[in-house]
């Protein structure tokens, strides 16, 4: 008899972690693997985060258990930022911070669904998201942008895909895996069709703010006709290289807030709390470090592109925010070389890794079959080593 659930066989296993997986154990082997497979900044968390997690031990203060929510002090804070840097009306009775955004997003599906709602998911679209609904036993619908639309599903769209049974939206932007970022104008297109659907939630997953190269980050929230339906999903990692300190957070309506506070309660309580005085610091202190950061993935991003476009047979568009390509590889299938058949884009992935010894991600995990998802959170050498490589492996497909 098997011990183990339909919910757990059912799952899938985020394609990222499985990548990274290979990839390890390739290098545990002693094989050189650039990985480009995994959503990680390479650069350390900046230092003045680090003494401020540094105070917080020597204070010994933070010692016990933390509020399941996060402490008052640091939910404020947070609900300042929110106020003042992305116009939401929030404070910390809004607040919620979890051990990371995939915490905050499984904490708002399981408070928000029951069996059979439908939630319609922006695709392409991060790699959790569908599992973690399907675990809280929605449904997810997907509504799908195509590479000629630079990855961004319609308002049309849309509205086309709401039923009866629509409780609630996902996207993210700056988005993962396209790297796209949604105008004023896409918003605000959006937000005239949930006028006419008034019992719609949104979840706004703005993980990537701090990395958009537009100058334009807009908050869904911030309108005025949103501010009750929209749950907005941040934190610290990406954009202060904070990934291992496992802090996200959201504000969202209080009942909302209150009911995912009680989820978390019931699984791993508050988050570790140096860690919440370190994002706290990130937060509230310096952006200079951000901002840097930022510049320089801009750069790499320039250089990718170009090493991208001297690929024949690569199809790439040039990402407006995120750290990540996603360029169409079908010209690939069908291709072959020593007998082995490139059918997909897992097998062109698998192809890469063992061929040219560089670790990406199948699209398939993301709602594109035909692309992969490159991660230029790696230095220049490497950026520019894993291109070469790439190109001279595709090079030998016939």
């Amino acid at each position: 008899m098997n011990p183990l659930s339909q919910r757990v066989i059912n799952m899938e296993e985020s394609a990222t972690l499985a990548m990274a997986q290979k990839a390890r154990d390739l290098k545990a082997k002693g094989v050189d693997v650039i990985s480009l497979s995994l959503g990680e900044p390479d650069f350390k968390t900046p230092q003045h985060i680090q003494e401020a997690a540094k105070a917080a031990i020597d204070s010994q203060q933070y010692f016990g258990y933390p509020p399941v929510a996060g402490y008052l002090d640091f939910r404020e804070a947070i609900a300042k930022k929110f106020r003042e840097e992305n116009g939401l009306e929030s404070t910390a009775a809004n607040i919620v911070v979890s051990n990371g955004a995939k915490q905050s997003i499984a904490n708002i599906m399981m408070a928000m669904l029951d069996p059979g709602d439908e939630v319609l998911v922006l695709s392409p679209y991060w790699v959790s998201y569908a599992d973690i609904i399907k675990v809280s036993e929605g449904v997810p619908v997907y509504v799908k942008g195509a590479i000629d639309t630079n990855f961004k599903p319609s308002a049309a769209q849309i509205e086309a895909a709401i039923t009866p049974r629509t409780k609630m939206m996902i996207f993210s932007s700056p988005c993962n895996p396209s790297g796209e970022v949604f105008t004023r104008d896409e918003i605000a297109a959006m937000v005239a069709v949930f006028a006419r659907h008034p019992d719609i939630y949104i979840v706004s997953d703005e993980i990537y703010e701090h990395i958009n190269y537009t100058g334009d980050h807009v908050s869904i929230g911030s309108f005025p006709a949103m501010q009750d339906r929209v749950i907005t999903v941040n934190g610290v990692a990406k954009g202060f290289a904070m990934t291992g300190w496992r802090i996200g957070y959201i504000t969202a309506p209080e009942v909302i807030a209150k009911a995912c506070t009680k989820i978390q309660g019931q699984s791993t309580s508050g988050a570790n709390g140096i860690a919440q005085r370190a994002a706290m610091a990130a937060i509230t202190t310096n952006l200079q470090p951000t901002r840097e950061m930022a510049a320089e993935y801009k750069a790499r991003r320039q250089m990718v592109f170009a090493l991208l476009n001297e690929i024949p047979g690569m199809k790439t568009i040039m990402p407006n925010g995120a750290f990540y390509f996603l360029p169409d590889v079908s010209a690939f299938f069908g291709k072959t070389v020593d007998g082995r058949t490139i059918n997909n884009a897992s097998d062109l992935c698998l192809y890469l890794l063992e061929e040219a010894h560089v670790s990406l991600v199948t699209g398939e995990a993301f709602g594109v079959p035909e692309c992969v998802r490159l991660s230029y959170a790696a230095s220049r050498a490497d950026l520019q080593e894993a291109l070469r490589r790439m190109k001279e492996a595709l090079a030998r497909l016939q």
